[in-house]
């Protein structure tokens, strides 16, 4: 059993159709899958469903997938005497789909992506029953090489389909990148509007302190004025008192 990432080069059998881009064609992504040592692919009911449109898997797998298409993970790998692959995402109970269960849910998709994939399944089903086979032609290039396997061109529809997705895929990183540039530009003109506005706050911070700077002086002024006028009232005063009454003389030299 082999997921995507950790495929071998050579598992002792031949695919017509690269099963990765054959997936790719039928749901317009790029799906988790288990290859088993006779080649068999299954694929997680869930991601499967997703990418199609599903929001009801298990009514999804119950309508459109009869039972010999779809089991649970721990049955398919306990049939080949295999363990659970490692990581959260692989459950013991996870719905899986064989190729087939697959193509039958993409047939019973309505989105647009899947179009391609779906007439050329039909184009297949006509010409088997017209001409009672299918064959892919045969590609320009072939191996080199003695016992080396017939190589197939991709069909045109399934050709077509990868293209279409590759562009749509480019679009969209183009439009993310594009957004991430403008999301970019509006954090740097929010960035020197804060700045400017925190400029502005501190020549104001600035202004309030020199102000309070000068009433504070003022104030120090005034106390400076306010004890000189103390003084000058106090010594004012010592003057007064020091000072010999005109009525009290002119008394004694009346008497005299």
């Amino acid at each position: 059993m082999n997921e995507p990432s950790k495929q071998p080069e050579s598992t002792g059998r031949h695919e017509a159709i690269d099963v990765s881009d054959f997936v790719y064609a039928a749901t317009g992504a790029r799906v988790r899958r288990l290859t088993m040592p006779d080649g068999a692919h299954w694929f997680p009911a869930v991601d499967v469903c997703k990418e199609l449109g599903h929001t009801n898997s298990r009514q999804a797998l119950a309508d459109h997938v009869p039972e010999g298409h779809r089991e649970i993970l721990e049955t398919v790998t306990g049939a080949y005497g295999l363990s659970i692959p490692a990581g959260r995402e692989w459950r013991r109970d996870l719905n899986v789909l064989s190729l087939q269960g697959l193509v039958l849910l993409v047939n019973a998709c309505t989105k647009p992506a899947c179009a391609p994939f779906k007439q050329w399944v039909a184009e297949v089903i006509e010409t088997v029953q017209r001409e009672g086979s299918y064959s892919l032609e045969e590609a320009e290039v072939q191996p080199a090489g003695p016992g080396a396997p017939i190589a197939y061109a991709m069909p045109e529809q399934v050709a077509e389909a990868i293209v279409r997705l590759e562009a749509h895929n480019l679009q969209v990183d183009e439009d993310l990148a594009v957004a991430q540039r403008e999301a970019l530009t509006l954090q740097k003109e929010m960035l020197a509007t804060q700045q400017a506005t925190l400029a502005t706050q501190q020549a104001a911070l600035t202004t309030e302190q020199a102000a309070l700077a000068a009433q504070q002086a003022a104030l120090v002024a005034q106390q400076a004025m306010a004890q000189a006028m103390e003084r000058i009232a106090d010594r004012l005063d010592g003057l007064v008192l020091g000072r010999p009454s005109p009525t009290g003389t002119f008394g004694d030299h009346a008497t005299t």
